[in-house]
């Protein structure tokens, strides 16, 4: 419709000391609705997710309007769980195993995120590092596609012991690597996801700018560890409400099912090894928790016997935490919440969960960082 609309009524007019003029006042007083709004974070960077596994990183950051351009995850069931999990609608990319995709085929991209095996990092590991051939040298892998798309950032993740191998050789190189040979400039930062989960689970984060910005991780508010959550917060309540996946319901209560109860077989096993290394000294041994405490780190080996995180029962061995609340441990679900698709088999669940990135970390760290992110937009030619 091309004409203009005009009222047939006419205008309202108020004369001064009519009992109306109180309310004019007060309306004309009101703030005028904006006709502009500010940019909204919806959509307002694009970024790539690198070692995916099961969308960690992406989880925090498309909380913060960012947009997933291209995955890559080189293990067939963690990408079975990542696209039950996540939108490919847009031209998003999913490929395999990062050694196999050029560098050239991978979209352009504001950020990279990549949480990179940390195995040949870890205590828990052989501690191979770089000598290890299959792992180690894959963080060369982020080295490559870094140098040769120069996107704005990237945020890097791994176990706290990246830090110290080698004696410190190992992330002397990856430092030089970001700093003197791509030109970034980097910022990390040890954090506990204590705070945000009842487990104590220590990641390094490493974020790097192109441009010196003044990002720091010294703003960074974490939550008070004096209030940390406790693990009944994540474990399944047996008050008689519907239970999640794993449980069934036994008479007005629902209860874990019995599969996740320790046999007295591997029960003894776990004591006698506990008790064995206690004797020699050193600290390895079964982590038994109750409601109030906080957990030890979930690692991928989780489901071989549970040991590092076991709950205790009344009248009975303890048992292993389900695939439902490691996803709530890791903060992929809400405490009681079933919203994390897991289409996988128990064993591949409990690595991929213990493969996997503190979920709430990354979304304070993606709110810390976004900020940053929509400053200038202008990609430089490849890194020479």
């Amino acid at each position: 419709m091309s004409k203009i609309f005009r009222s047939k009524f006419p205008r309202y007019e108020c004369k001064e000391g009519s009992e109306k003029q109180p309310m004019i006042d007060a309306m004309r007083r009101l703030p005028r609705a904006r006709t502009t709004q500010p940019p909204a974070l919806s959509k307002t960077f694009r970024f790539i997710d690198l070692f995916a596994g099961i969308g960690g990183l992406r989880r925090g950051f498309e909380a913060v309007g960012g947009k997933c351009v291209f995955t890559s995850e080189w293990n067939v069931y963690a990408q079975q769980t990542y696209l039950a999990n996540y939108e490919y609608s847009g031209g998003c990319i999913m490929a395999g195993d990062i050694k196999n995709v050029n560098a050239k085929d991978i979209p352009k991209h504001d950020l990279l995120l990549a949480g990179f095996p940390c195995q040949p990092f870890s205590i828990a590991g052989r501690k191979l590092g770089f000598a290890c051939k299959t792992q180690g040298t894959l963080f060369f892998d982020i080295a490559r596609i870094l140098a040769h798309h120069r996107p704005h950032a990237f945020l890097l993740e791994n176990v706290k012991n990246l830090l110290s191998h080698d004696k410190g050789n190992t992330f002397r190189v990856m430092r030089e690597t970001l700093t003197n040979e791509l030109g970034y400039h980097i910022h990390w930062k040890v954090i506990d996801a204590k705070p945000f989960v009842p487990q104590h689970r220590e990641r390094i984060f490493i974020a790097g700018f192109r441009e010196c910005n003044g990002f720091t991780f010294d703003g960074l508010v974490l939550p008070d560890p004096q209030v940390a959550p406790k693990l009944k917060s994540i474990l399944h309540p047996e008050d008689g409400s519907e239970p999640p996946e794993g449980h069934f319901t036994m008479g007005k209560k629902a209860a874990v099912a019995d599969r996740y109860t320790l046999t007295d077989g591997l029960w003894a096993c776990l004591q006698r090894h506990a008790e064995k290394h206690r004797v020699t000294g050193n600290g390895f041994g079964f982590g038994l928790c109750g409601p109030e405490d906080v957990a030890r780190t979930l690692t991928a080996r989780y489901y071989k016997d549970g040991k590092e995180i076991l709950v205790r029962q009344h009248n009975r061995n303890p048992r292993r935490l389900t695939p439902r609340e490691c996803a709530r441990l890791m903060g992929f679900d809400k405490p009681h919440g079933a919203a994390f698709k897991i289409p996988v088999s128990d064993v591949q669940a409990y690595k991929q969960f213990g493969n996997a990135i503190v979920v709430p970390v990354v979304e304070v760290l993606a709110r810390h960082m976004a900020p940053y992110l929509k400053q200038e937009k202008v990609r430089p030619a490849p890194f020479s």
